[in-house]
């Protein structure tokens, strides 16, 4: 059989982790672990929400065989030569997991490959690309009815890498309980997002002094970065807001923590991805973004945190509204504008909430207060049919698992 290459294109730390390691997973699987019939490259594009280490996550899948980082990205785009001038099989196919839609067909022309892209929201460029994997019909709905039949429905890849991880229910009168801290992982979301949750974590210790809280740590941070969130001479937010700074600490065994000023003892989860813990949380304070999904799939009530107290804190905007907000001087004023106007919409934040269409875990949005976020907590862990009842409504609008083999079944049927 002949030799085939299989380029997948991906960007950021969410579609590395969620995407590209299910997949490729399920392509060694499908398609066999001979390296010198079946090679799997990865080559990654540029991600705003980059945080540097996603070609390090991307290499350390034993199912990958060569891994081009973000910087090296355009000139292959433009030349067709990759950094280390790797070399190509005649068959093909440029598999797409995240980046611009563009990308694989422009790649695939160049070198002869057949184009795969996973749509989970828009198909673009039908005409010219091969094939697509989307994750549910509504895609299709949205082109004409005679480029359907290039359309194969999947599911969510999400599902497939967190799918056999059970809850844990609260029991009644149980006062021990497991609470997730998700503060985000990039700057914008860190500064106040750790400082916030630490504050929120202690004034719950203060009324059930034996729950257990932790933070799963982003792949794409280190230690270091995340204690500079948490320490006051490094985040005046802290003081400013008089929100609960900490202390970097490590115990006998070596796993690190963090030390709140009031003395609590948060765990840091370093490992990845930490599904077995956070499924077996009883219930998650989260920024927005791809962890309320990973949160839903998993059953995990969570309350979504949209503080306000930094109005220009959110500049990651597309288009021309994140070049204004990013403008020196006076990118700030911008920011502060285009967040006001977007929180005057009202819209759904939390992916769950998308998903349903309507509010299944609270959206928190506003100058956030710790004690009274700390007091929706409680009341759901003193009424554990509350936490069920949210936990029941997650699983409703949740998707089903294989999406990844039948990627990798695509993949096989457009190579061979």
């Amino acid at each position: 059989m002949q030799p085939i290459d299989i380029l997948i294109l991906s960007n950021g730390p969410g579609e590395v982790s969620t995407w590209v390691r299910p997949v490729v997973k399920a392509l060694r699987q499908h398609l066999g672990d001979d390296r010198t019939s079946v090679r799997i490259s990865v080559i990654l594009s540029p991600c705003t929400h980059a945080m540097g280490t996603e070609s390090a996550i991307a290499q350390s899948y034993p199912e990958v065989d060569r891994v081009q980082s973000p910087e090296h990205f355009f000139p292959f785009l433009l030349w067709g030569k990759t950094a280390e001038n790797w070399d190509w099989h005649r068959k093909g196919i440029v598999l797409f997991l995240g980046g611009d839609q563009f990308f694989p067909l422009v790649i695939g022309k160049r070198l002869g490959y057949r184009t795969l892209i996973y749509a989970e929201w828009d198909a673009r460029w039908y005409r010219w690309i091969d094939h697509f994997a989307v994750m549910n019909a509504s895609v299709m709905r949205k082109i004409p009815p005679h480029y359907h039949d290039k359309m194969t429905v999947i599911g969510d890849l999400m599902e497939d890498i967190i799918s056999e991880f059970s809850p844990s229910p609260l029991k009644d009168g149980s006062s021990e309980a497991l609470i997730a801290l998700l503060p985000g992982s990039k700057p914008w979301k860190l500064d106040q997002g750790v400082p916030l949750c630490l504050a929120i974590a202690q004034q719950i210790q203060l009324k059930r002094p034996n729950t257990r809280f932790i933070i799963p740590v982003a792949p794409t941070l280190n230690l270091p970065t995340l204690a500079k969130f948490a320490d006051r001479q490094q985040n005046p937010i802290i003081n400013q807001f008089a929100w609960v700074g900490a202390s970097l600490g490590t115990n006998e065994e070596d796993k690190p923590y963090f030390k709140t000023d009031g003395g609590l003892k948060i765990e840091l989860i370093t490992q990845f991805p930490a599904y077995d813990l956070l499924s077996q949380s009883h219930l998650a304070l989260t920024t927005v973004g791809a962890n309320t999904a990973e949160l839903a799939t998993l059953s995990v009530p969570m309350i979504v945190l949209l503080p306000t107290q930094r109005l220009d804190a959110m500049r990651t905007w597309d288009g021309l509204p994140g070049m204004l907000a990013n403008l020196p001087g006076v990118g700030s004023l911008f920011a502060k504008m285009i967040n006001l106007m977007v929180m005057r919409k009202k819209r759904l934040y939390a992916w769950p909430n998308l998903w349903a269409k309507e509010e299944i875990v609270p959206e928190l949005l506003g100058e956030l207060k710790a004690e009274e976020v700390a007091q929706i907590a409680l009341n759901w862990l003193e009424n554990p049919e509350q936490l069920e009842t949210i936990r029941k409504r997650l699983q409703s609008v949740r998707g089903e698992p294989g999406a990844a083999y039948k990627m990798a079944t695509l993949v096989k049927q457009l190579s061979y």
